[in-house]
This record gives C-alpha cells, sequence and structure tokens, in this order.
C-alpha cells in the first residue's frame, strides 16, 4: 500500500533555466518545498498546454526520470526502486490513464479492456458490461477500437484503467472530448471505485476538467 506520495522540488529538466519565470513561480506544484498526494485526495491539476501536465504524471508513474528534485512514495525515492518493485507499483498501487490513452485500435473494445484485466481478474466481465451499459458503449463490445470517436475511446480507456487495484488513480485529460453528461458519469463511476478503495483521484485538464465531488484545484 501507497498511502503518501510526496514531490520534493521537483522540475522536468527542460524546465531548467525557467526558475525565475511566472510559469515556475507561480505553479503549485514545480519547485515548491513539498507537495503531496494522500491517499483518499480528489485533486483536479489545471494547466495550459506544455505546462507538464503529461510529464508530471509520467515521472510519478515511472516512466520518465528526467526531472529534478525527488519523488517519494511512503519517504522512499522512486529512482531507487527496481524493475521488480515498479511492476508491482503498476499493477497494485498506481494506475493511470495517459492522454493518448495506448489503446490498440486493432482490437476490439473488450479486448482492450481485458489486456489489463486478464491479467490482475480485478473486475468480472458482469462488472466491466455494467460500466460500458452505464458510459452507453454497451453495443460497441465488440467494435474495433480504431472505430470509434475520441469520446468513446476515452470511455474505453477509463474502464480499462478501473481494471486494477490501486492507492491512486492518475488521469491525464480523461475527459477532454465528452460532454457534461458523459463527463459526470465517468466522474461518478470513477468516484465510487476509488471510494471502494479509499483511493486518490488525481486528474489533469487544459480546462473540461472532471467533474468530482468537492475536489481540490491545483495550478501547475
Amino acid at each position: 500500500m501507497i498511502n503518501e506520495i510526496t514531490l520534493k522540488q521537483v522540475l522536468p529538466c527542460v524546465f531548467k533555466g525557467m526558475e525565475d519565470t511566472e510559469r515556475i513561480r507561480t505553479s503549485q506544484i514545480w519547485e515548491v518545498p513539498s507537495f503531496v498526494f494522500n491517499k483518499g485526495c480528489k485533486i483536479c491539476i489545471q494547466a495550459e498546454s506544455g505546462c507538464g501536465k503529461s510529464s508530471l504524471l509520467s515521472f510519478i508513474f515511472g516512466n520518465r526520470s528526467d526531472y529534478s528534485g525527488q519523488i517519494l512514495f511512503d519517504g522512499k525515492d522512486v529512482r531507487r526502486f527496481s524493475v521488480e518493485r515498479w511492476c508491482d507499483i503498476r499493477t497494485r498501487n498506481i494506475a493511470l490513464l495517459p492522454q493518448e490513452m495506448r489503446l490498440f485500435p486493432e482490437l476490439t473494445v473488450m479486448q482492450n479492456i481485458s489486456i489489463k484485466n486478464d491479467k490482475t481478474g480485478f473486475k468480472t466481465e458482469a462488472e466491466i458490461m455494467g460500466f460500458l451499459e452505464r458510459l452507453g458503449i454497451a453495443d460497441k463490445r465488440d467494435a474495433l477500437v480504431g472505430k470509434l470517436s475520441i469520446g468513446q475511446q476515452q470511455r474505453v480507456g477509463v474502464i480499462r484503467t478501473l481494471c486494477q487495484p490501486y492507492d491512486f488513480i492518475f488521469l491525464d485529460e480523461p475527459v477532454s472530448h465528452l460532454d457534461e453528461t458523459n463527463n459526470r458519469i465517468v466522474s461518478e463511476i470513477v468516484e465510487e471505485e476509488a471510494g471502494r478503495q479509499s483511493a486518490g483521484i488525481i486528474s489533469t485538464s487544459v480546462g473540461n476538467h472532471l467533474l468530482l465531488t468537492s475536489p481540490q484545484f491545483v495550478s501547475l
């Protein structure tokens, strides 16, 4: 279990030399002495394009290490983690929906979701179908993902991300192509699932944010 993720003076290497600019000085995350994500939190990170939202999530997920400062999981520096430990963390502790979703266009909706769920065994087929029905895409179960709209793909991506246990779920612009109705349904599902695990929810947006109940808004 991970109870706390702490960022200490974290700054993407690409922003080196920009420490005195307004972008960095006004950020609530970059270069601050300590910013903490606590288990059970609900945070919406807002920023313009190019401010490092996706980079931040990649740093926390261990996909990238091109940053200065420290990222700590319960006080332990993630730079010291082995590949095996990262694999375990990504299976049991941290779920991530990247902005590009990383779905397989040549596979069906259910095949894309099953890629993760077959590994974790976290959801039953009935539960997955329940998600698809609530999100209005049950009839797309056997459709190729590459034939879906971006908004439909986002809904598939959210469902796949939920098919694992986690202490924190990170969602990078998960509803950028959804209308308010589908945004609310996605938000309800994410909150319900996170609530069952007392998990933290961290989402990013450039404007159309996840409609969580009483979230904390943070400027990047």
